[in-house]
């Protein structure tokens, strides 16, 4: 198995997430006491996160390229951007290393792909839902994004970074959301990506009439996967 390189704690409530999830997989790949090689760089949160307010783009993507570097010399031979929203600067990292990056994105659009799906809803961060970075990537897979209208996209913004990034977790919240969803089914969304991995702590499938994508599960299993490509289990 590939050793998978994490560059996480953006938050770390959802970095948890995936060592939890690259864990389950790789024991239901491979049984018994089985679980998965990976390496951490776990980044201050709130350092980015002053850097994505302020537009500082450029530097918040050198130190995620720095904690890239870091991984491969520690001896990760696949990359995991464990958030959304920074994949913004995925090029950056993708140039500070030579082992590939799995693309969150990707690995979503694929799975929304083998389900049948086109026209899919988009939770996220406002970077992730107003720009290009990310919509774009899954316009390319294939998939008809929409996003919800400026008072849905204020709402699911303030809930990942006041609430869910702070690991509280609350009922009037996730009633919020799920209206959030109803809207955007109503607007022809056959499914609803979750494009923040914090989503995930406050949404389930019981919460939605239609599919769920939650991004940190599909990347994380994706990531084992790819980890464990031409092994027979």
């Amino acid at each position: 198995m590939k050793t998978i390189g994490l560059i996480g704690g953006m938050s770390w409530e959802s970095t948890a997430e995936y060592y939890r999830i690259l864990n389950e997989r790789t024991r239901e790949r491979l049984g018994g006491l089985h679980s998965a090689r990976c390496v951490l760089y776990s980044v201050d949160f709130a350092e980015i996160e002053q850097l994505q307010v302020q537009g500082r783009w450029a530097e918040a993507g050198e130190v995620l390229a720095d904690a890239a570097r870091s991984l491969e010399a520690a001896g990760a031979g696949l990359l995991l951007i464990c958030t959304n929203t920074m994949h913004k600067v995925a090029d950056s990292v993708e140039a500070a290393a030579s082992v590939p990056l799995l693309h969150l994105a990707d690995a979503t659009a694929a799975v929304v792909r083998a389900a049948g799906l086109r026209r899919v809803g988009l939770l996220g961060t406002a970077f992730t839902m107003e720009q290009d970075f990310y919509r774009g990537r899954l316009t390319a897979g294939g998939l008809d994004v929409c996003v919800p209208g400026s008072e849905g996209r204020a709402l699911i913004h303030r809930v990942i970074y006041e609430e869910l990034c702070m690991g509280v977790v609350r009922d009037e919240s996730r009633a919020a959301y799920r209206q959030v969803i109803e809207e955007l089914v109503a607007a022809g969304a056959e499914g609803i990506i979750l494009g923040c991995t914090e989503i995930e702590l406050l949404i389930g499938p019981e919460d939605s009439p239609v599919p769920l994508f939650p991004t940190a599960r599909l990347h994380a299993e994706a990531a084992v996967d790819a980890a464990l490509a031409g092994h027979a289990g």
